[in-house]
């Protein structure tokens, strides 16, 4: 059986996307960086719709070659044919949107890695594994990549495969434009016609735009070149034809351009040109290789380009199988489609980062700042100090994790800078606040612009924003509480954080049951939807069933709750943990005082040292972990 669906071939680049909107690429100031080149693409366009596969390219032995590397397997794309080479730099491309026709872009590709690839980079045993392969045109326009191409597709055709060819032209890539004009999308060429001509007899598949269908054809009649291609191949031959979606041609090329079949097509607004192709051919190789009809596969195409064209990136922006039968099934209000806020939340907790917690997570806690000011003051001790209780901190959350997932930490950027470095190298889940220790109403510590604060944190840190919120609050500081919330969403789903929402209800009116449960259902009727909320233990089964009924009635994509402890006595959250084990939304503990608070009093006294105090500290969290590992039924 074949353990692919579709090897790519080719091109493999890190793409540096300006943030400015509307500008000349000169004057671009900051850059989101992604994973691009045609067949890395489409190798994570494919894998996001359920299709397993592969990738056969070179990156550079450096940061950015690792970038996409763990990229790949982050999205499910097989690596075995991802050779590092050890003398050349990784791809790099800078892009940006110009206006809503231009889209300017440089290729940094000289002497590249994914341009050395060659013959002896295709392993006979690896394309045998998959149902088809995929080539680009780019890589015909070097010997040594051509002759790597050329070998792939003999040798698919050897073991009964499919061969599929995506013309992607790019005359920048064949030297036949200037370095500035990375956008342009044909030049005229025999020399290149002819190239590619070479390839079409063995071709199962070719995808082309009206350009790359000339250059292939020879002619700028896009009908006499259809017909030059199917002279030369018998292939299924599928035209883009951009807002007007595409036009398949199985048989004989037919009178007029419109007579071939035609999927539904989707006219949105076009944000961005780049990448659509790629997310397109993701699309069709999802029926294709699956047996849809060719209308289905057609229809399926033109949906991913348009999800694609309307937003900013490339392999990013690709949906998940999820989103596009969503699409499918409900349309969406919006001509501009990066508008829609339930396509948005879909893609979004479909494609964010795969999280390995089998045991659920266990979180150490020690974002305080508030209370251990009091501490220390209360110590007589100086507030300098704090920095360092709280690297000891890592260590003891470090000695009981030894490295395994599902441990982590919650830190802050005031006194927990240095602590969050640690942190970062111990392969820990790690969570920072944004909220004013105390605020009531909710203000930002970090200032009154969250999103540009968030700019400076790793992208694997997750926001975590506390608020003293009780659904019995009066309107106006309701209304209040619910702005900061709103805005430190948006900052964080525009930045591509993950974002906790912490509740706490104690203290600020009467508690039962279903205090929780509103106050959560407040902020989803604002269209808040958190990857994890951080709550209070509930007291009562009825506590936690509403909890989970107000998740499952409005996001079916949370990641779960994390209880707190308030300084509650551990024999307390232990309890607590029994009683939320029944519950399937509550996926772990985030715990401080009880864990660090005896022992940060005895080591601010000189009764303990840091040894000592580091080891109390791990054995206090080790004993919640087991407890709640226990309660779990959990082996690990």
């Amino acid at each position: 059986m074949d353990q692919l669906d579709v090897i790519t071939i080719g091109r493999s680049s890190v793409d540096l996307y300006a943030q400015q909107i509307g500008g000349a690429l000169e004057d671009a100031q900051t850059f989101f960086k992604s994973v691009g080149g045609c067949p890395s693409n489409i190798a994570i366009g494919s894998a996001r719709l359920g299709l397993k596969s592969g990738l056969i390219t070179r990156v550079g032995d450096e940061q950015m070659g690792r970038f996409i590397r763990a990229q790949l397997e982050r999205e499910g794309v097989a690596t075995r044919g991802v050779i590092t080479d050890k003398t050349r730099l990784t791809a790099l491309v800078l892009l940006a949107v110009k206006d809503r026709t231009s889209f300017p872009m440089i290729f940094v590709r000289e002497n590249c890695a994914d341009m050395a690839l060659d013959d002896s980079d295709i392993d006979p045993a690896y394309i045998a594994s998959a149902k088809a392969v995929l080539v680009t045109g780019t890589h015909l326009s070097r010997p040594n990549v051509e002759a790597a191409s050329r070998k792939a597709v003999k040798l698919a055709k050897q073991a009964g495969k499919k061969v599929i060819f995506d013309i992607d032209y790019r005359p920048n890539l064949w030297g036949l434009a200037g370095h500035e004009a990375g956008e342009a999308r044909y030049v005229k060429s025999a020399e290149v016609s002819a190239r590619l001509q070479t390839l079409l007899p063995d071709c199962d598949l070719i995808v082309g735009t009206e350009e790359e269908v000339a250059i292939a054809g020879g002619s700028e009649d896009t009908l006499t070149s259809l017909r030059a291609i199917r002279a030369k191949s018998k292939a299924t031959i599928v035209l883009k034809r951009g807002p007007m979606g595409c036009t398949v041609y199985e048989g004989a090329i037919p009178d007029t351009i419109d007579g071939g079949i035609s999927g539904s097509a989707f006219p949105i607004e076009v944000y961005n040109v780049l990448g659509a192709g790629d997310a397109f051919m993701s699309g069709f190789l999802r029926g294709w290789l699956r047996g849809e009809s060719i209308d289905t596969c057609a229809t399926w195409a033109n949906a991913c380009g348009a999800l694609v064209v309307s937003r900013l990136m490339c392999s990013p922006e690709s949906p998940t199988f999820v989103e596009l039968q969503q699409f499918l099934t409900n349309g969406s209000p919006h001509h501009a489609l990066r508008k829609d806020v339930v396509l948005n939340h879909t893609h979004w907790a479909t494609t964010r980062r795969p999280l390995d917690i089998p045991q659920g997570l266990m979180v150490f806690a020690m974002d305080h700042r508030r209370q251990l000011d009091d501490m220390f003051d209360k110590a007589g001790k100086p507030r300098d100090l704090i920095p360092k209780l709280k690297l000891l901190a890592v260590q003891a959350c470090e000695r009981v994790a030894q490295g395994r997932p599902g441990y982590g930490m919650l830190l802050d950027g005031k006194y927990g800078q240095e602590a969050l470095f640690q942190a970062a190298q111990k392969n820990l889940w790690i969570a920072r606040p944004v909220e004013l220790p105390g605020s009531r109403p909710l203000e930002f510590e970090i200032g009154s612009d969250v999103g540009s604060h968030l700019l400076e944190w790793p992208v694997t840190q997750i926001v975590k924003c506390l608020c003293f919120y009780h659904p019995d609050d009066d309107a106006e500081l309701k209304k209040r509480q619910q702005r900061g919330l709103l805005r430190v969403t948006d900052a964080a789903r525009i930045l591509g954080r993950e974002l906790l929402i912490e509740i706490i209800s104690t203290s600020h009116g009467s508690i039962d049951d279903k205090t929780a449960a509103r106050s959560m259902s407040e902020l989803y009727a604002l269209g808040i939807k958190p990857d994890w909320w951080k709550l209070e233990p509930q007291t009562t089964r009825a506590g936690w069933q509403a909890v989970n009924d107000v998740i499952a009635k409005n996001d079916a994509f949370c990641r779960g709750v994390v209880v707190l402890g308030l300084d509650a006595p551990a024999d307390q959250l232990i309890r607590s943990f029994e009683l939320a084990s029944e519950s399937p939304m509550v996926r772990g503990f985030a715990i401080g005082r009880t864990i660090f608070a005896d022992t940060a009093r005895a080591w601010l006294g000189g009764t303990v040292d840091d040894e000592h105090a580091v080891a109390a500290m791990a054995q206090n969290f080790s004993a919640l972990c087991d407890a709640w590992i226990k309660t779990r039924k959990i082996t690990v």
